[in-house]
């Protein structure tokens, strides 16, 4: 353990996103381990302590200083109006990494067409202050009711319309809703209380970390190329190899020879490959790359 004054204390979400933060953080190169019997898992870093806390609650923690950062969701730093800084998005969720949705649905026989139809009537949602906002916004007065669970289930019989979280909507299909509108799109966020933020250690840590866990995000679905092409080839092969930044050409010992190195996208390899060995190119390797960090 580092000494008292060099510690982080690390907030990890417990719940829905603590595997996939866990998978996150091991491919960063930081080893977690979690324990069904403790809210304190341990990590291969001695100058980091980590605590499990619900997603919802971790930005009011991190704004008390109970912590010093954590992972939490965009829309819960919203719902709580706890004061943090956001330090890095990290795109990725419990089933994906792509955003979630908040949307607002209704029974499929509803009359409610847009959110304008709402007013008077009763909304059920886990995100209170999040759905009141989204209302005020578009000038409609409704009965907003904290959800303790099980929300899809509610209308129409408990509530005229709910505002849940999504991300394939397949949910909400299966309970017959339909989607009226998107109340807030939301992602992953590294938060930091404001005073640790000011203290060089702990945003130099903060900042290192974060590094590494964006490097694992940015080379998610992408992969290393090499190949080998004669200089009469090489125009024709850079012009069809798409890269995340201009490819490496050098020079081979044999004359006329050049080898080109380039990061793509995972999913165009198979149709690039064919282009590319048509054009003269020859001894492509394919690697698989863990962290890009830019």
């Amino acid at each position: 353990m580092g000494s008292a004054d060099q510690v982080l204390k690390l907030g990890i979400p417990a719940g829905s996103l603590q595997e996939a933060t866990g998978k996150l953080f091991e491919q960063a190169g930081y080893k977690i381990q979690f324990s069904s019997r403790s809210y304190y898992p341990t990590i291969d870093d001695d100058q980091i302590e980590c605590l499990l806390i619900r997603a919802q609650e971790m930005a009011r923690y991190v704004e008390s200083g109970v912590i010093d950062a954590g992972l939490t969701g965009h829309d819960w730093v919203t719902e709580s109006r706890a004061h943090v800084t956001e330090v890095a998005e990290l795109i990725f969720s419990k089933a994906s990494r792509r955003p979630v949705r908040w949307v607002l649905a209704v029974p499929n026989e509803s009359s409610v067409q847009s959110v304008k139809d709402l007013q008077g009537k009763r909304v059920a949602t886990e995100a209170v202050n999040l759905t009141k906002d989204y209302l005020a916004r578009h000038g409609v007065e409704a009965i907003v009711e904290f959800s303790w669970g099980a929300t899809e289930v509610k209308p129409p019989r408990l509530a005229d319309a709910i505002v849940e979280i999504t991300e394939t909507g397949s949910s909400l299909r299966a309970n017959n809703l339909r989607i009226v509108d998107t109340v807030l799109q939301s992602t992953t966020r590294f938060v930091v209380n404001n005073q640790s933020w000011q203290d060089p250690w702990k945003k130099a840590k903060i900042e290192n970390l974060v590094t590494m866990l964006k490097g694992v995000l940015e080379a998610d679905g992408k992969v290393a190329m090499m190949l080998n092409v004669q200089k009469s080839n090489l125009d024709r092969v850079l012009g069809v190899l798409p890269a995340l930044e201009r490819p490496t050409v050098s020079s081979l010992a044999e004359d006329e020879w050049f080898a080109v190195n380039t990061v793509i996208d995972e999913r165009v390899v198979r149709d690039l490959v064919p282009k590319l060995k048509a054009f003269g190119a020859c001894g492509i390797v394919e690697m698989p790359i863990n962290k890009i960090i830019p």
